[in-house]
């Protein structure tokens, strides 16, 4: 019997074995995620995820896959969006709201994605206006700057003392500096680990697939 028992374990540890060398052998440079020329310093143990406020499947990652894939890899990277302000008619001052509202969650400790966090409330205010309402802001930059703020109950006073904070300029640089060179090899919504490895969105499968992957890389 103990024989049996044996053999069983040792069975079973075999398969285990195969299916995570499969599992590590399916993710491959050039089909699932590509090594960027330019990579982003200082941002081991991250995931990057390139976006803009007028990118409707950016709003669909959001909505239904960022949050499931992040609840996977916590303990692996630190998810850290960069907004794309080449992107949509108001792309500079959606930027300078996400980097302002970023910091404050940062300072306060709220995960940008809780529901508590006012990065989030802002962002999904913009996505909400502009790809469900179809709003446009024909009345300009202003009328468009109100819809995030009032979504974060902030004075745009207070939006214009919080801009200037170093924090946020250094945040802002940074964005401008990458994020433009991330999105045009393949788009937005981009997503970067460590800085490093750019996921072909393509090649994803499953939140599941997705979640193994950052983790493969994470490690590399």
């Amino acid at each position: 019997m103990l024989n049996t028992l044996v053999k069983k374990i040792t069975k079973g540890l075999v398969v285990i074995c195969a299916i995570l060398s499969f599992s590590v052998a399916a993710f491959t440079e050039g089909t699932d995620y590509i090594v960027l020329e330019k990579v982003i310093p200082d941002a081991q143990g991250t995931l990057i995820k390139v976006f803009s406020y007028d990118c409707p499947f950016c709003y669909r990652y959001d909505k239904g896959v960022t949050p499931v894939v992040m609840q996977q890899v916590n303990d692996f990277v630190k998810f850290d969006p960069f907004h794309l302000e080449t992107k949509g008619k108001y792309g500079v001052v959606a930027s300078e709201l996400f980097a302002v509202l970023i910091n404050k969650d940062q300072e306060s400790g709220v995960s940008l994605l809780d529901d508590k966090s006012l990065f989030k409330k802002a962002k999904f205010a913009f996505y909400n206006a502009y790809h469900d309402k179809k709003e446009r802001w024909d009345g300009g930059a202003d009328e468009f700057l109100k819809t995030g703020l009032d979504a974060v109950a902030m004075s745009k006073e207070d939006f214009e003392q919080a801009l200037t904070d170093p924090k946020v300029q250094a945040m802002l640089k940074r964005w401008k500096e990458y994020a433009y060179d991330v999105a045009k090899i393949q788009g937005v919504p981009a997503f970067v680990v460590n800085g490093k490895y750019l996921i072909l969105t393509k090649s994803i499968r499953s939140t599941e697939s997705m979640a193994d992957l950052i983790k493969q890389l994470a490690s590399q």
